[in-house]
């Protein structure tokens, strides 16, 4: 980058270094493969420094420029590293999700009833959880909606079905992770707040969907989720699947 500054722009290295705030050496020795950049708040001062733009920034893995116009750019979602895909529905990301949970140490679900997740056979998830030795290195936390809460049954009437038929499915579902726990590290919780988002973690990936109103999780368009640094995408989603689970009753 130091390099393309005085190429494209003429600047000197005595320049180049008041503007991210190094010494004329320490740009020389940069860039002169001397030595390297690895600590976040210098990659912050040359991306300052330098005016580099948001894409530019986030494709570094930074945040935005602390100063912006009102209203601010769009970006492109390649310019959101943490956005790496998006799926036309569930289905389409089935094999990847797959993939994902045979190696994970860490699986977090967030869903209504989770039949199509746990509890049949060849269920999504239940399907590919990984066969190791007593099931250990897996740990399974699982987020159902509360089949005794009001959020269930106006769910059910969104969905055209009764609230007796949906609770059962979530008791079902229950019954059917409970038949994992002598294999995994399993945790089952009831949440009471109306269901807005389908959530699927294997360490630091997510696959979101979204629940609306006659429109059930598995058939929205579905967004793989990245970890990094600044991303506020995963690092909400984790959040507020925490602030569920700290709220819930757990039941197993």
């Amino acid at each position: 980058m130091f390099r393309y500054a005085q190429q494209y722009t003429g600047a000197s290295q005595a320049r180049i270094a008041t503007a991210v705030g190094m010494t004329q050496a320490r740009v020389n020795e940069i860039i002169n493969r001397r030595r390297e950049v690895t600590r976040l708040d210098v990659y912050e001062r040359v991306a300052d420094g330098l005016h580099m733009p948001d894409g530019a920034r986030y494709l570094l893995g930074l945040a935005a420029g602390r100063e912006k116009g009102s209203g601010g750019a769009g970006f492109e979602l390649s310019a959101f590293p943490e956005v790496v895909r998006v799926y036309a529905a569930q289905k389409s990301a089935a094999e990847e999700i797959r993939a994902q949970v045979r190696e994970a140490r860490e699986l977090d679900v967030l869903a209504v009833r989770g039949l199509g997740l746990f509890g049949l056979n060849d269920s999504l998830l239940r399907c590919c959880l990984p066969d190791r030795p007593d099931g250990r290195g897996l740990r399974v936390r699982v987020a159902l909606l509360d089949p005794e809460s009001d959020a269930l049954a106006r769910r059910a009437a969104e969905i055209g079905e009764s609230a007796e038929s949906l609770a059962g499915g979530v008791r079902l579902a229950e019954a059917r992770l409970r038949e994992l726990a002598g294999s995994y590290e399993i945790g089952v919780w009831r949440y009471r707040a109306l269901p807005t988002w389908r959530l699927i973690r294997t360490d630091s990936t997510l696959f979101i969907g979204v629940f609306d109103a006659g429109w059930e999780g598995h058939e929205s368009a579905t967004y793989k989720i990245v970890e990094t640094p600044h991303g506020p995408l995963y690092r909400g989603f984790r959040r507020m699947f925490e602030a569920l689970v700290d709220g819930g009753r757990r039941v197993m």
